[in-house]
């Protein structure tokens, strides 16, 4: 199976804290994709998990990369990247 990945930068004013990394761990629960957060030092997470998300520490202007593979992976990412980057 293919991983589609994805890089960008955060512009959710919260960064990926509380009520984003919720909205954000929600968004990947419902996808039949699995899908993971990375930063560029290398730490990733699974995106379906808030605690996960949250260790993460990703403020606004972090870049961040999505990585995501099954059957809706492309609008999921697409998803994902709304929630983060909602400019």
């Amino acid at each position: 199976m293919t991983v589609i990945e994805r890089r960008l930068v955060v512009t959710e004013e919260a960064g990926l804290h509380a009520r984003p990394a919720a909205a954000f761990a929600q968004t990947a629960a419902r996808s039949a994709a699995d899908v993971t957060v990375a930063l560029e030092d290398g730490r990733e997470v699974p995106a379906r998990s808030v605690l996960s998300l949250m260790t993460l520490n990703i403020r606004c202007g972090d870049a961040i990369v999505l990585r995501a593979r099954g059957a809706d992976a492309e609008s999921t990412l697409d998803a994902l990247a709304r929630i983060a980057d909602p400019a």
